[in-house]
């Protein structure tokens, strides 16, 4: 590993009369630190899709663009494991921002050099890296929840810090935009003026990265501040351990992680939460036209009242696990995807001419299924030790992203086209039982219980 990674070292405690304070004053520090650091890797996420129209008009058939555009989803879920296991070994404040640089400057080069969007062999590549280094935003800002929030508040707080991708890819768009107006204005002589969908927004994240950098810190012992659990005297085992060594890769993958059977029921229940918000989402569009009658416009209000309907929603169910069902977060994923159940049902049975109750209905899934997707990320945290956290929210995403979203693209496509919505309806109706199911599995576990011994 990079010196530069490795994690910060512990140095001497603060006096007494002065961790109360400074611990206040850096959690939340921290927190904006990886908020806009998080969000800002939104910024420059999905920037293709929106140079996909000025591409086509260049002569790359959607086809040729769609194959470039899949690389970032299969490098991300890779990534976002592989990476995790890298990030529980090092310094998040490094990392994250190390990460965020590497993107901006990929998104830069495609927008600055016309050769890196010449080809789709090319544009793939340049995806492809892309989509890697952002699985470098996840797992670092994991490891900073678990070290400066303990078990019983993790749950909001992880919550609020998730609504950054809300956040970061709802300002992706206008800046994008902005880029292209600035672009084809002021440099309309060099560029076709798309290239500023890279541009703007790459030269914004390398802003925000430094700002984060400087905000951000490892661990509370590196700053001479006591455990989070030792301060708020919030302990997630019987025998008040805090699980302070740093662990090698072995011992990650091994003792905690791949032999943990709780890490595997989330990972699994992963895939239908994923095949659910993208099978939704995605198809939404297509299915209104075709089966409701809706045109692009409406359309189009109707899949961002399912994505913004997720803010709130994230915030309920992180503030549910951590009130009312006490750390454990089973119960609300359970309570939430029995209601994302009956949102599916009634979207999938709403005859055409009801376009009030379709909008109701996507509301209510967009509203209920993103805190299921937050849970099974912070149950990834709960159930591992703090030095574990980026490589068993790791291995979720891998589940999720390689599973369940690509699943969700290529089968729920092939199996309407084959047997009609009704079909693709009854897929998204059974993972919605099997994630409900799995969630009622780990509903009395909580924080590190499951690694009692260690």
């Amino acid at each position: 590993m990079l010196k530069l990674f490795k994690p910060a070292p512990p140095i001497e405690r603060l006096p007494e009369e002065r961790v109360d304070a400074e611990y206040k004053k850096l959690r939340l520090q921290v927190f904006i630190g990886i908020f806009i650091g998080y969000a800002a890797y939104y910024l420059i996420r999905k920037n293709f899709s929106l140079a996909m129209p000025y591409l086509t008009e260049e002569g790359f058939s959607k086809g040729e663009l769609g194959l470039a555009l899949s690389a970032i989803s299969i490098a991300y879920g890779i990534s976002k494991f592989v990476m995790g296991t890298v990030s529980d070994r090092s310094n998040a404040r490094y990392f994250l921002t190390a990460g965020l640089v590497l993107s901006a400057i990929i998104s830069l080069a495609m927008g600055l050099i016309p050769f890196f969007t010449s080809s789709v062999t090319i544009m793939f590549v340049m995806l492809f890296l892309n989509g890697w280094v952002q699985g470098m935003g996840w797992p670092p800002s994991g490891r900073t929840l678990v070290h400066w929030f303990s078990v019983s508040e993790r749950g909001g707080k992880t919550a609020i810090w998730n609504v950054a991708h809300n956040v970061g890819g709802g300002l992706m768009a206008p800046l994008a935009i902005g880029g292209v107006s600035i672009v084809g204005t002021y440099f309309g002589a060099v560029y076709s003026g798309y290239e500023g969908v890279f541009i703007l927004p790459a030269l914004v994240a390398l802003v925000i990265a430094v700002i984060a950098f400087i905000l951000m810190r490892d661990t509370p012992q590196s700053v001479g501040l006591p455990p989070i659990e030792e301060y708020r005297d919030d302990y997630p085992t019987k025998s008040k351990v805090t699980l302070e060594t740093e662990l090698t890769t072995k011992e990650i993958l091994f003792k905690y992680v791949l032999n943990n059977k709780w890490v595997w029921v989330i990972a699994v229940a992963n895939i239908f939460v994923y095949f659910v918000r993208y099978g939704v989402l995605d198809w939404a569009p297509t299915y209104l036209s075709e089966e409701k009658g809706f045109d692009m416009e409406a359309s189009s209000v109707a899949y961002f009242l399912y994505e913004w309907a997720g803010i709130p929603g994230t915030l309920l169910c992180g503030y549910l696990s951590d009130k009312f069902f006490k750390g454990r977060r089973g119960p609300a994923g359970f309570v939430f995807m029995l209601g994302v159940l009956i949102a599916v049902v009634i979207y999938w049975l709403n005859p055409a001419g009801n376009p009030m109750i379709d909008n109701i209905a996507l509301i209510a899934i967009g509203f209920l299924i993103y805190g299921p997707v937050m849970l099974i990320g912070l149950q990834a945290l709960d159930y591992v030790p703090k030095k574990a956290a980026g490589t068993a929210a790791g291995l979720t995403g891998l589940f999720g992203y390689l599973g369940g979203a690509v699943m969700a693209n290529a089968l729920m496509g092939f199996i309407v086209e084959g047997a009609g919505w009704d079909a693709g309806f009854m897929l998204l109706v059974g993972s919605c039982v099997l994630a409900t199911i799995l969630f009622a599995f780990t509903w009395n576990v909580r924080g590190q219980e499951v690694v009692k011994g260690h």
